[in-house]
């Protein structure tokens, strides 16, 4: 019966330390793929291409992400959707590219307390304009 016992702690200490061993490896791995934060430029309703100001227009009642590439520049958009009034803003947390994809995390900010906002409903969305890359973009 000992011996039983010595086996089964042997096989667990094997099963714990290959499983270890599996999650460094997944860690290292993980650590590995490189992320850069990428330069961008907010792009005005005023300055964008036609074709894209028209698929805005049409899509800013629900909210909506797209990408539309043009000329040289991949313009990303994020779009929130009716809002009872305006007001409101969008921050860009974040944005970077690792070697298979390029990441994008905004945020819809409310009107400021006390401020003249309106009663009329607003769209609001923002427009990100980068050099081209072919990758899938990430919304986050």
């Amino acid at each position: 019966m000992g011996k039983n016992r010595m086996k089964k702690k042997g096989i667990l200490l094997a099963l714990c330390l290959l499983m270890g061993w599996l999650t460094a490896c997944t860690t290292s791995v993980q650590q590995s793929e490189s992320q850069d934060d990428m330069e961008f430029t907010v792009v005005s309703e005023d300055r964008l291409p036609e074709e894209l100001r028209e698929i805005v227009e049409e899509k800013k009642e629900n909210a909506f992400k797209l990408t539309y590439a043009d000329e040289g520049y991949l313009y990303i958009c994020t779009g929130y959707g009716k809002q009872d009034s305006g007001g409101y803003s969008i921050t860009v947390d974040s944005l970077y590219e690792t070697d298979n994809a390029i990441y994008v995390n905004t945020n819809l900010l409310g009107p400021k307390a006390g401020s003249a906002s309106g009663n009329s409903p607003s769209y609001p969305y923002i427009v990100i304009k980068v050099e081209f890359r072919d990758k899938t973009v990430v919304f986050d």
